[in-house]
């Protein structure tokens, strides 16, 4: 049984631990691909993203994995990019990802950085799989810690990418 549950919409910013609601008032989010190239989340600003955290030990995790592939390969044309943050060790990563056939990037956070990461995006407990939902403005506007499935893409992204490159007017 997997037990998933949504958050407040409010990151913790490192420095102070002040609220935040937008991804880019974030300190920068770059990491390593695992080819070794170095991305920086704001790559993808403008875009709805969908930033999951995993690793290849995790159960759940390995659950969502098909569901974000199926998104990607459906959605990307209407601005949907999922990027996944890989907490384990970078062959496990690159073996899982080879092996699935992932179509979205993969980044690695070693192990110094997992938990100041997760904290920093909202998930203090440090639980996987966890997913924060980024729109096209660059707000946080949704978390969970647990399976991301059909029913929350449907219900909280699915609109998101149906809003006019995400103007609102």
């Amino acid at each position: 049984m997997c037990i998933s549950f949504s958050m407040p919409v409010i990151a913790a910013q490192a420095e102070n631990a002040k609220p935040v609601n937008k991804a880019w008032a974030l300190p920068a989010l770059i990491l390593n691909d695992l080819d070794g190239k170095e991305h920086n989340l704001y790559e993808w600003r403008g875009k709805v993203i969908m930033l999951n955290f995993w690793a290849t030990w995790c159960g759940p995790c390995q659950i969502e994995i098909p569901y974000f592939m199926k998104y990607q390969q459906n959605y990307a044309g209407q601005g949907l990019q999922i990027v996944g943050i890989g907490l384990d060790e970078a062959q496990k990563l690159r073996n899982y990802a080879r092996t699935l056939g992932i179509n979205y990037p993969i980044l690695r956070a070693g192990p110094e950085q997992q938990y100041a990461l997760l904290n920093q995006w909202g998930d203090p407990s440090a639980v996987l799989p966890f997913t924060v939902i980024i729109d096209r403005e660059g707000r946080l506007v949704f978390r969970q810690i647990g399976v991301f499935n059909d029913e929350a893409f449907e219900t909280i992204v699915k609109p998101l990418l149906e809003e006019s490159g995400g103007l609102r007017r």
